[in-house]
């Protein structure tokens, strides 16, 4: 929703798995979201992917996180090189300009919340498959510093964060590792790239990011320190998290995964996020 009561939904648009040739697009509602404007595209940036929402700078710009799908020339798009980046618009959308974040390579899906005593914290998926990472911007998110881990574990699996009104941050992800799971695929793609295969014949690269770790459980972790750790957790969902295979439709896939989360004006949480790959499920948790 943008100060003008204007409502703009942003996503990407790329052939097959090729992120690496990923346009940004974007429509626009002036009635709430009932009826939108045609597609149009975000400036003429390749290859740079959103999956986090937007914030308003400290002197109005707009801040959409978003990051680099690199490839190098001798292959196709494995994650392995991604960057972050954010989007920086100082006239209403119209057009924007890239600012990297620092040593970020592994860093994807920047989700920046609000700050705490003027330091913003962004938390980041991991491609490696560590820890969920967080850097840290002092001007109201138009610098960051390199990201860090965290202590939550991370499957290279989305996360997304909210600042609650008591000042915490609220997580929702999959608290699992490469160190916790044997399980790999070679990539995000596999059945695209080579059907008639399975996927568990795929062998993965090494040393690049990390696939196929189990999507399971999922739950919701608090931070008091500004999202450094999240000692408190609870789950929402758990089962094998198994996501060698994309196929929904023979019931193979058993992940919970991409996460969002709101707060609501009661202090109630609203979640939601793909069941197994064949729906979105929504839960709503009530502070009692």
């Amino acid at each position: 929703m943008a100060p003008d009561n204007e409502v703009w939904l942003f996503h990407t648009s790329q052939p097959g798995g090729r992120q690496d040739e990923c346009e940004i697009h974007c429509r626009r509602s002036s009635d709430g979201g009932v009826s939108f404007g045609a597609p149009q595209r975000l400036s003429d940036f390749k290859g740079v992917f959103v999956r986090q929402p937007p914030r308003i700078g400290p002197n109005g710009e707009w801040l959409l996180p978003g990051f680099r799908c690199v490839t190098r020339p001798e292959g196709r798009w494995t994650g392995s090189f991604d960057t972050a980046v954010m989007l920086v618009s100082k006239d209403r959308g119209e057009t924007w300009t890239a600012v990297e974040v620092p040593d970020s390579i592994g860093a994807v899906h920047m989700n920046p919340i609000p700050a705490l005593g003027g330091v913003m914290p962004a938390f980041y998926r991991d491609r490696f498959s560590g820890h969920v990472r967080r850097s840290l911007s002092h001007d109201g998110g138009l610098t960051w510093s390199a990201p860090t881990d965290t202590d939550m574990p991370n499957n290279n699996s989305s996360v997304q964060a909210i600042r609650l009104a008591d000042t915490r941050v609220a997580i929702v992800g999959n608290p699992v590792n490469a160190a916790m799971s044997d399980q790999r695929r070679a990539s995000l793609y596999d059945e695209i790239e080579d059907e008639g295969h399975e996927a568990e014949s795929a062998q993965p690269a090494t040393g690049g990011a990390i696939w196929g770790v189990p999507r399971a459980p999922l739950v919701l972790a608090m931070s008091d320190d500004n999202g450094a750790t999240f000692p408190q957790s609870r789950k929402l969902e758990d089962g094998s998290g198994y996501c060698l295979s994309n196929n929904s439709k023979d019931g193979l896939n058993k992940e919970y995964s991409y996460p969002s989360i709101i707060a609501g004006p009661d202090g109630s949480l609203h979640i939601a996020y793909t069941y197994h790959r064949r729906a979105i499920k929504y839960v709503r948790l009530v502070n009692r």
